[in-house]
Formats: structure tokens, C-alpha cells, sequence
């Protein structure tokens, strides 16, 4: 278990809004929890953009972004760990 397992992700605030375009960090496979698409098949491609739709809690401890990426046509849930955010990149 790492570190940022343990941490209790909910009690700060979430690192992003809804609205904000972030970046896919790595490629993501589907779970399970994506309609459509088989376990095992990419849903999101790494440095892939879209949007926070909804921000959601997860075993009350992390937060879960629903993250809507275009291109691939897929409303992905994400962990903060597997995003980055284009909006606070291009404001720097």
C-alpha cells in the first residue's frame, strides 16, 4: 500500500472543478465500470483532454472525477493521480 492509499483524500478540497480541462496522465483500461466497452479495452488514451463533468467520493476517502473525453466519446471516472490539469497549466 502507498502512501497516497492511505491518505484520506476528502477531508481537503478536491484538486479539480467542474468545468476544468485536465489531461489523461497514462492510459486507462476499462474496469468494468465503462458501458460498451469490454474489460481490458483502452477507454482513454494517455494525454488525452476533456472535461470534469461531476466529482464524486469513493470508500469515502478519494475522490472519483467524471471526466468527459471527446475524442474517445467516454464519461471515464478518474483518480487525481491520473489527471493533470491544461487549465492551471496554460495559466502559469
Amino acid at each position: 500500500m502507498s502512501t497516497d492509499d492511505r491518505e484520506i483524500e476528502i477531508y481537503g478540497p478536491p484538486a479539480f472543478e467542474p468545468g476544468e480541462q485536465v489531461r489523461c496522465k497514462k492510459h486507462i483500461r476499462n474496469d468494468g465500470t465503462v458501458p460498451g466497452a469490454e474489460i481490458g479495452d483502452f477507454v482513454v488514451r494517455k494525454d488525452e483532454e476533456g472535461y470534469v463533468r461531476d466529482i464524486g467520493t469513493f470508500l469515502n476517502q478519494f475522490y472519483i472525477y467524471a471526466v468527459e473525453f471527446v475524442d474517445s466519446r467516454s464519461i471515464v471516472g478518474m483518480r487525481r493521480d491520473e489527471l493533470i490539469s491544461v487549465d492551471k497549466e496554460m495559466a502559469t
